[in-house]
């Protein structure tokens, strides 16, 4: 196995480790959680580049690794309404997207289409993350800053999470129906073409 795709594993198994942090009552694991997802995270670009730089794309690799990093911030999100942060519907439409989209730009990939990724889906992720980062820290710095303590409020207050959750949410499913509406052509023949190959086998 090259380097590359072992460090996409090792972003999917820091994944049920940092939901176990993260949700447990022990300030320092809450705080051990957010290093780990900052790892995990790290490691989508470091892999992307160790790729390309040692020329170690692989099959495996280009369809693991955009799926990996899909499971590590639908871990944050699911951990974020284990904790009633955040509405579980919100949670699902944003897994399912990412999730569905992933994979159809994977398939795609492999029987070498190229999906078009817009401006959009760069913002929807852009958002996804600030969100993601903003509610950790401030689950983590509420009880270990006091100093910030007017911010994390805002951050965690009630409404201010559904709204701002509620615009995630809503951006997300969006560019989704564009991604598949800008793609459906070079999506239905990647399907087809899949299917083409599971049935000659």
């Amino acid at each position: 196995m090259t380097l590359p795709n072992q460090l996409t594993i090792l972003r999917i198994l820091l994944t049920p480790l940092f939901v176990v942090l993260f949700i447990s009552e022990r300030l320092v694991l809450k705080q051990t959680s957010v290093v780990v997802f900052a790892i995990a995270a790290l490691t989508d670009w470091y892999d992307g580049w160790v790729a390309r730089k040692l020329g170690k794309v692989s099959r495996w690799g280009i369809f693991l690794d955009p799926l990996a990093d899909k499971i590590l911030t639908s871990a944050a999100f699911v951990a974020f309404a284990w904790m009633g942060m955040i509405e579980v519907w919100m949670v699902w439409v944003i897994v399912v997207r990412d999730i569905s989209i992933t994979l159809l730009r994977s398939f795609a990939e492999l029987g070498h289409h190229t999906l078009h990724t817009n401006f959009s889906a760069k913002v929807k992720t852009f958002a996804q993350m600030v969100f993601i980062y903003a509610v950790m820290l401030a689950v983590v710095l509420k009880d270990s800053a006091p100093a910030l303590l007017p911010i994390t409020k805002i951050i965690l207050d009630k409404n201010v999470l559904y709204v701002s959750m509620l615009v995630v949410t809503v951006l997300t499913f969006g560019t989704g129906i564009q991604y598949i509406i800008e793609n459906f052509k070079v999506i239905y023949l990647s399907l087809r073409g899949v299917s083409g190959r599971a049935e000659s086998e």
